[in-house]
């Protein structure tokens, strides 16, 4: 735990690792994953499939050092009777969670309920070692009744995954379906993003892109 916040107050001047990053920073990029369309049309999600996948390899090299944080925002003690399936079904090398770090953050984000934790977890790894198609399909799908869910059985808990590069100091967070919000600790080291990828910024939040980055 403390490990994480000395580098958030080295690279990124002690943002909180939490949703809407986007907001937290001007080295920033907020991607909209998916238009909205009926969720029962077959290839609702295939947008979100693509440009989820698309942005992850262009921000994760082979060789990068990754650093996988996993919290889960609940008042269920599930996670005490059965661990969290994140890493053991999306981790390839299983010798790697043994590195795996645990941690609780009390009544996080000021939530209201008082008994609310955020248990985190981290694992440092390679894009080789996770699973990750899979893994960002399973966050877009976590709105919708599919088996892939991450928290099926648990559907009162939130939970949010953040991959940092630790390399590039570059954190990519999907927050669900919807978007996905890309924050550098130097901002050319994603302008090739906003090059890229400019139709997929999201519209709300285009012209503060655009100011940041043109």
């Amino acid at each position: 735990m403390r490990t994480l916040e000395l580098y958030l107050d080295k690279y990124f001047h002690g943002i909180e690792l939490a949703p809407a990053l986007f907001y937290e920073t001007n080295k920033a990029i907020r991607f909209e994953i998916s238009e909205s369309i009926a969720f029962d049309e077959p290839d609702f999600l295939k947008q979100a499939f693509y440009r989820s996948i698309t942005l992850f390899e262009a921000v994760f090299g082979d060789n990068d050092e990754i650093m996988m944080v996993t919290d889960v925002h609940t008042n269920n003690h599930f996670l005490r009777e059965r661990p969290l399936n994140v890493y053991s079904k999306f981790i390839k090398r299983k010798e790697l969670l043994y590195t795996l770090r645990f941690s609780t953050i009390p009544n996080p984000h000021g939530h209201e309920e008082e008994e609310i934790l955020t248990h985190r977890f981290m694992l440092t790894c390679k894009k080789q070692d996770i699973r990750y198609k899979q893994l960002l399909k399973a966050i877009c799908y976590e709105d919708f009744a599919d088996p892939t869910t991450i928290l099926k059985q648990n559907p009162e808990s939130g939970y949010d995954i953040f991959f940092i590069n630790l390399s590039k100091n570059i954190i990519y967070h999907l927050y669900d379906d919807r978007g996905c919000d890309i924050i550098a600790a130097d901002r050319e080291s994603i302008r090739f993003l906003y090059e890229q990828y400019p139709e997929w910024i999201l519209d709300y939040d285009k012209q503060e892109v655009d100011n940041d980055f043109a």
